[in-house]
């Protein structure tokens, strides 16, 4: 399984800039990467997601919402 966490986020998404400046440090410390969707692209992403944005997914497709620490995004990256 690829170690990239997915960021659904939306345009002008204050939230998702809070989201991003917890996430980056780390998924860098870890070694992943960061795929960033724009909700506002796709109409079934914007049906599922346009209230929850900021949404972090991993690979095997668990969900995580914001808000959201360092703590959890690190606790999520390694399983636990």
């Amino acid at each position: 399984m690829d170690n990239i966490l997915t960021l659904y986020t939306g345009p002008h998404c204050h939230l998702c800039d809070q989201a991003k400046a917890v996430i980056y440090p780390v998924i860098e410390e870890a070694g992943w990467q960061l795929e960033e969707v724009n909700i506002a692209e796709d109409e079934s992403l914007k049906d599922k997601y346009a209230v929850r944005i900021p949404v972090i997914v991993l690979p095997d497709g668990q969900e995580k919402g914001w808000p959201f620490s360092s703590g959890q995004v690190k606790r999520l990256i390694r399983g636990r």
